[in-house]
């Protein structure tokens, strides 16, 4: 499989989840990714904990793989749980009142309007007013609607900008497309085709325009060498700074984009 260069973790590719987990009451969930070539744990700022393995591993190590790695994991992951603490509410509800497109920016009120039936729809009433109505109690089926929400915001806005960018640093790329990435801001392949991640839309604009040169530098460099970030820091003089801030940036995706995921990982 060709070397994909891409921003975030390094454990993302093309997986398929197993099974969810738990040892001695701490859960967490078994990815499989063909990709992978050891194996990863990714514990994420909302306290989530993954176990991504290569095809090559029998799942039924994990939990003794895990028991090794119980303290770093169970340390790691309260860290993530005390900093939610400190995080705005628009973060943190497990449904948006307000939802804050920092990279545009813009910011959107979001109204509830319970209604008989099993439809939810989701329309503009008013300029930056986003109206959801129909059986609103159903919470996942709520977050999966903003979800789809962001991906059309996102590829309107997006695409747009990246052409933008890729004329000003003059490095062109095949094609592009927004998804919604578990543990990558974004990803150019061989082909020089580049995937964005429609939570990219939470973060500030510079942030988002470094994550562009970024994948736009490896459609010349599959890799991370000398080389790769070189032309980043000819395109980008200030690539070090951002690229610190972007480590960073996950605690700007609020918890009804992140964990509105089924628990279920056989689906």
């Amino acid at each position: 499989m060709s070397h994909q260069g891409a921003l975030g973790a390094n454990t993302a590719g093309d997986s398929l989840p197993r099974s969810n987990g738990s040892s001695n009451g701490l859960d967490y969930r078994i990815r499989v990714s063909k990709r992978a070539k050891s194996i990863n744990i990714h514990v994420s700022h909302w306290g989530d904990v993954e176990i991504v393995i290569p095809h090559s591993v029998d799942p039924r190590q994990v939990p003794e793989i895990v028991e090794r790695r119980r303290e770093w994991i169970v340390r790691t992951r309260q860290r993530f749980l005390d900093r939610q603490e400190t995080m705005p509410l628009d973060v943190v509800q497990p449904l948006p009142e307000e939802i804050q497109l920092r990279s545009l920016p813009e910011t959107w009120t979001v109204i509830y309007a319970p209604a008989p039936g099993t439809q939810l729809t989701a329309t503009t009433r008013s300029p930056r007013q986003l109206h959801v109505h129909g059986p609103t109690e159903n919470l996942e089926s709520c977050q999966s609607l903003l979800r789809r929400w962001l991906n059309r915001k996102a590829t309107y806005h997006f695409l747009p900008w990246l052409r933008q960018v890729s004329r000003e640093i003059d490095l062109p790329y095949t094609s592009a497309s927004v998804r919604q990435q578990k543990t990558r801001w974004a990803s150019c392949s061989s082909k020089r085709t580049i995937s964005l991640n429609a939570k990219l839309l939470f973060l500030p604009a510079p942030l988002v325009r470094y994550v562009f040169i970024h994948e736009l530098c490896h459609t010349v460099h599959m890799n991370h060498s000398a080389q790769f970030w070189a032309l980043v820091g000819k395109k980008e003089p200030n690539y070090e700074r951002l690229d610190r801030e972007l480590q960073k940036a996950w605690c700007y995706v609020p918890a009804w984009v992140e964990r509105s995921r089924p628990t279920s990982a056989t689906q």
